[in-house]
């Protein structure tokens, strides 16, 4: 069976979907062949790093990623795939997919997270400018797919809420990621190569943000519940690592400043490879408030590296990490993320060991992709019998 996977871009500074597409296929059966179409330019330095065979079609024009190249390459393709997988909404790609292979070949939408109701509630004007797009084109693209794919119940349900004209046939995709080397020399590669990215926190305990600096991600409330906290424990320290494409770390490090702890926070930029994995080796815990988050691959990364994981409620996973006490859970606020770091650092010795054993243990069951990535060509093959 031969799988086409298309989304806008692969470049990793944009977060979680390409992070989902790379685990999709370098994780999935190796019966079968999958590739992946992209809207990026050929030439573009990042797509050098991908194992899988990769289709630049770009670039693209604007944010909605049109190119004139797309849908005539898609034509003359479709007969070679069994299957399409398409990655996020409100682009290019979908409607190129429906119009392309509706009828001809099945096709499954992973919406990661684009139709929370967050987005509606936190951009008003933007959600009414998505129905003119809805109505007469995204509505069709979901309505028409084989499956809507999710990452978890709770984001299946949310994806209701957000326009009241809806159908599309749901199903959830247990997600995560694959643990990275765990014997001594490599964590020790991995500790050394995240200290050359940030040498000041060496010898320091610290938490670890690791994500885009954006205000969805919670980044004020996490800078802001630090300093509130720090007197708490003065050796404890703050690591924001992800890219800062609107240069938000200056107005973040004013009340740092003002407070005296700037020092205390450290922003390494964003963190690939074997940096990432150190950064989570070496963190005490992993730092999520965001105010939404489908599914968050970095949280199943610090549980994959026995790290306990502070989330806001907003985590769509967040419920189910707690009740497994591999973590602790407060509400997507300042006086939320304030507690959340308060009851971490108030949390005994014994009970933080306990947390790490129940990270791992908690990683292990629900969150392994090296069976979970399997799902998504299993449900074309179903589709094929």
């Amino acid at each position: 069976m031969r799988i086409l996977h298309i989304i806008p871009t692969l470049d990793p500074a944009t977060g979680g979907p390409v992070e989902v597409v790379r685990v999709l296929l370098e994780h999935g059966s190796q019966e079968h062949t999958q590739e992946v179409a992209t809207l990026d330019d050929p030439a573009a330095p990042f797509l050098q790093q991908f194992a899988f065979p990769v289709h630049a079609l770009g670039p693209r024009a604007a944010t909605y990623g049109r190119t004139h190249r797309l849908i005539p390459w898609l034509r003359a393709n479709r007969s070679r795939f069994d299957g399409v997988v398409v990655h996020g909404l409100w682009q290019y790609c979908g409607y190129a997919i429906w119009r392309t292979m509706g009828g001809r070949v099945p096709y499954m939408v992973f919406p990661h997270g684009m139709l929370d109701p967050y987005f509606k509630r936190a951009f008003p004007a933007k959600h009414w400018k998505k129905w003119l797009y809805w109505l007469p084109v995204e509505y069709w693209v979901l309505r028409g797919a084989a499956r809507v794919l999710f990452t978890c119940k709770a984001e299946a349900e949310l994806a209701q809420q957000s326009f009241w004209l809806h159908r599309w046939s749901p199903f959830v995709v247990p997600f995560g990621t694959t643990p990275p080397p765990s014997d001594t020399e490599s964590q020790r590669v991995q500790r050394e190569a995240f200290f050359a990215a940030c040498p000041s926190v060496r010898k320091r305990r610290f938490l670890l943000f690791l994500g885009r600096i954006n205000r969805k991600k919670g980044c004020d409330l996490l800078v802001n519940a630090f300093v509130k906290q720090a007197t708490s424990d003065p050796e404890l320290d703050l690591v924001m690592a992800g890219p800062d494409p609107q240069n938000w770390r200056v107005e973040l490090q004013r009340a740092a400043q003002a407070a005296g702890v700037a020092e205390r926070i450290h922003w390494p930029g964003m963190l690939l490879g074997e940096a990432k994995w150190g950064a989570f080796r070496c963190c005490e815990a992993f730092v999520l408030p965001s105010h939404q988050e489908n599914f968050g691959i970095a949280v199943a990364e610090a549980l994959a590296c026995a790290k306990p994981v502070l989330l806001s409620d907003k985590v769509n996973i967040a419920a189910e990490i707690a009740a497994d006490g591999a973590g602790l859970m407060e509400t997507d606020t300042a006086a939320g993320t304030e507690r959340l770091l308060a009851r971490w650092i108030k949390l005994p010795p014994n009970e933080r060991q306990t947390m790490t054993a129940r990270a791992q243990k908690c990683f292990h069951q629900r969150y392994d992709m090296r069976e979970n990535a399997k799902t998504v060509v299993r449900l074309f093959e179903t589709r094929s019998r």
